[in-house]
C-alpha cells in the first residue's frame, strides 16, 4: 500500500481536510433557511426539503462511479474536476434563485459529493494504512466543520445580505483553497511508491452478508445525520426560537460532533471494539433525541448537545468498517462505494418523508419520534452485524 512520509504528510492532511470541508455546506446550508426559502418561494415544506434529499440521493445513486473515475483520471484530476463542479453548482445560486434552478444546483453538487467521497476514503486508506482511524477522524472533523460553519454562518449571511441566495452561494468559494492543496498533495511526482500486495483479488460485496449490514448501519446513521441538520432547526423555531438562535442550536449540535470528532477516532484507535463504542454512543444519542420531546428551551440545548456527542462517532466508525473489512485497495474502494451508496440513497428517504409528515399535521411532534425509530433500527442493525461476525 502507498504510505505519505515526510512533511508532505502534513500537506496532504490539509488537502484532505480542506476538500473534506466542502462535501457539506452546499446541502447544510439550506436547513436554517428553509422556513425564509417556502415562504419567498411559496412552495411547500415537501418540495424545499428535496433541496437537501436529491442531493443525499445522488450522493448515493452516484458513488459507483468513484472507481472508474479513479481508473480514467486518477486522485488528482477527479477530485479536482469534482470539487470545480461543487463550487460553480454552489455560487451559481448568488445569480439564480429559483426553485428549479435550486433544484439543479442541488443535483450537480449531490452527484460530484458522491464520487468525492468514496475517493477520499480510498485515498486514506492506500495512503495512510497504518493510521487509518486517527486521519478518518480527520476527514470527520472536516465534514463536520463544513457542515457547523454553514449551519451557523448562512444565518448570519442571510441577516447581513438581506439574501437568502447569497448566502446559500457563499458556500462556493471553499472550493478555491481545496484545489490548490489537492493538486499539489495527489500530484504524481509526490506519489508514494506502490506495494505489489496494493492489488489483489476483490471479492463480491454484494454477495457478502456483512457488507449489507454495513450499509444498513450507514444508511440509518446517515438518515439521522441529514434529518437533524435539515430539520432541527425548523424544530427549534417551532418552539419559538428565532431563526439566528435556531441557527445556533443547529451550530451547537455541530460544534461539539466537531469536538468529538477530534478525540472520539483516538479513543477508538486506543481502544478498537466498533460495536463496543456503537452501542454507547447509540445509547447516549438516544437520550439526546428523548430530550427533545421536553417543551423547554433549555432541553432543545441539552438535545442538541448529547445528539452532536452520539453523531461525532457513528459517522466515523461508519467510514471505517468497509475500510476494516478490506484485504487490499481494490477491496476499499468498491466495498466504500457501496457502502456510501446504498447508504446516502437511504439517507435521502427520511429528511423528505419529515417534509410530507410535516406538511400533513402540522407539527414536529412526528418528526422527533422519527429520530428516535432511527436510533432503535440502528441498534438492531449493529446488533445484527455482531451476530454475523461471530458465524464468519
Amino acid at each position: 500500500m502507498h504510505q505519505v512520509k515526510g512533511w508532505h504528510v502534513w500537506v496532504t492532511l490539509a488537502a484532505i481536510f480542506f476538500v473534506s470541508l466542502n462535501l457539506r455546506p452546499s446541502v447544510t446550508s439550506v436547513g436554517p433557511l428553509l422556513n425564509t426559502i417556502t415562504d419567498e418561494l411559496n412552495i411547500s415544506s415537501t418540495q424545499v426539503s428535496l433541496l437537501t434529499s436529491i442531493p443525499v440521493f445522488c450522493m448515493g445513486l452516484f458513488a459507483p462511479l468513484a472507481v472508474p473515475f479513479q481508473k480514467k483520471l486518477g486522485y488528482k484530476w477527479s477530485i479536482n474536476l469534482l470539487l470545480v463542479a461543487i463550487g460553480l453548482a454552489t455560487a451559481a445560486r448568488i445569480w439564480f434563485g429559483s426553485y428549479t434552478a435550486l433544484i439543479i444546483t442541488s443535483f450537480i453538487a449531490g452527484v460530484a459529493i458522491a464520487i468525492i467521497s468514496p475517493l477520499i476514503n480510498a485515498f486514506i486508506k492506500a495512503r495512510f494504512p497504518h493510521k487509518l482511524a486517527p486521519v478518518i477522524g480527520l476527514y470527520s472533523l472536516a465534514t463536520g466543520a463544513g457542515a457547523t460553519i454553514s449551519a451557523g454562518f448562512t444565518g448570519v449571511f442571510f441577516e447581513q445580505f438581506n439574501s437568502w441566495q447569497i448566502a446559500l452561494g457563499l458556500w462556493g468559494a471553499l472550493t478555491i483553497i481545496a484545489i490548490v492543496l489537492w493538486t499539489f498533495a495527489a500530484s504524481d511526482k509526490n506519489k508514494p511508491v506502490e506495494n505489489t500486495q496494493e492489488d489483489g483479488q476483490v471479492r463480491k460485496q454484494k454477495k457478502n452478508k456483512t457488507a449489507w449490514l454495513i450499509l444498513l448501519f450507514f444508511g440509518l446513521q446517515t438518515s439521522l445525520f441529514f434529518s437533524l441538520t435539515t430539520w432541527l432547526s425548523p424544530i427549534a423555531q417551532e418552539q419559538g426560537f428565532s431563526l439566528v438562535t435556531a441557527s445556533a442550536v443547529l451550530t451547537t449540535m455541530s460544534l461539539v460532533q466537531i469536538i468529538g470528532n477530534l478525540f472520539i477516532p483516538m479513543l477508538i484507535n486506543k481502544f478498537p471494539s466498533r460495536v463496543m463504542w456503537l452501542y454507547i454512543l447509540l445509547a447516549i444519542g438516544s437520550v439526546g433525541a428523548g430530550i427533545l420531546f421536553i417543551d423547554a428551551n433549555w432541553a432543545m440545548w441539552t438535545g442538541a448537545v448529547i445528539l452532536g456527542i452520539s453523531l461525532a462517532g457513528l459517522f466515523p466508525i461508519g467510514l471505517m468498517l468497509p475500510l476494516d473489512e478490506a484485504k487490499n485497495n481494490g477491496e476499499a474502494s468498491s466495498w466504500s462505494s457501496m457502502v456510501l451508496a446504498g447508504g446516502f440513497m437511504m439517507s435521502a428517504i427520511v429528511p423528505l418523508l419529515i417534509g410530507v409528515v410535516y406538511d400533513n399535521i402540522g407539527t414536529h411532534l412526528a418528526s422527533k419520534w422519527i429520530f428516535i425509530i432511527l436510533f432503535a433500527l440502528q441498534f438492531v442493525s449493529v446488533y445484527m452485524y455482531q451476530v454475523n461476525k461471530r458465524h464468519v
